[in-house]
């Protein structure tokens, strides 16, 4: 095998849930079928890497001018606000169709081993957001680790005091789970008896 495969071979195994063997057969397929797989995969990856950027509202990740798709809808409710920890987990969400308002995505959660602060969370932005459209609800829909709890404690003391009502998702989501692994029904019925 050449440089060029066991380079290829080796940037796809660094992708989440790949490692070398399973990169190895995606790369022996995609060489096998270079028209069906390989240049479809080639033309679709440099579109996205010309064309999708972040939402400067809610940080989604989308193909947009000024503002994302969903933060563009004008059929979705500007008053309730989502607050999800990665775009994987707003599209997790999206993908039961039970929330039709806004999101913030934190793009991480408070650690204090790897030096994450509440600086990352853009609670001030998301406050003037707030305000502007006078939001009645946050939603903190975080992952039931003991990072996404403490970051939803923190997040729910923030807006309570600040007279914003602060709900998170019921229960039903296994603790130590992730929202973007869960199926769609029990995201749907932790969503629908929030709390």
């Amino acid at each position: 095998m050449g440089p060029d495969i066991e380079t290829l071979i080796q940037k796809i195994s660094r992708l989440p849930g790949l490692g070398p063997r399973s990169a190895r057969r995606i790369v022996i397929h995609m060489i096998r079928n270079r028209e069906v797989s390989l240049e479809p995969l080639l033309l679709s990856m440099s579109r996205v890497f010309e064309n999708v950027k972040t939402c400067p509202t809610c940080g989604n990740i989308d193909v947009f001018e000024d503002v994302c798709s969903i933060c563009s809808d004008k059929t979705r409710r500007n008053d309730v606000i989502c607050i999800v920890e990665s775009v994987a987990d707003l599209w997790a969400i999206e993908r039961t169709s039970c929330f039709r308002g806004q999101y913030h995505v934190l793009g991480g959660l408070l650690s204090s081993i790897e030096g994450k602060g509440p600086e990352i969370l853009l609670l001030d932005k998301l406050l003037h957001i707030c305000k502007a459209n006078a939001v009645t609800e946050i939603i903190v829909a975080l992952s039931a680790t003991v990072e996404g709890q403490t970051t939803a404690h923190y997040i729910k003391n923030f807006f309570t005091s600040r007279n914003i009502r602060a709900t998170s998702l019921a229960h039903g989501i296994p603790i130590g789970g992730e929202l973007d692994y869960l199926d769609d029904g029990t995201l749907f019925a932790a969503f629908s008896d929030r709390r």
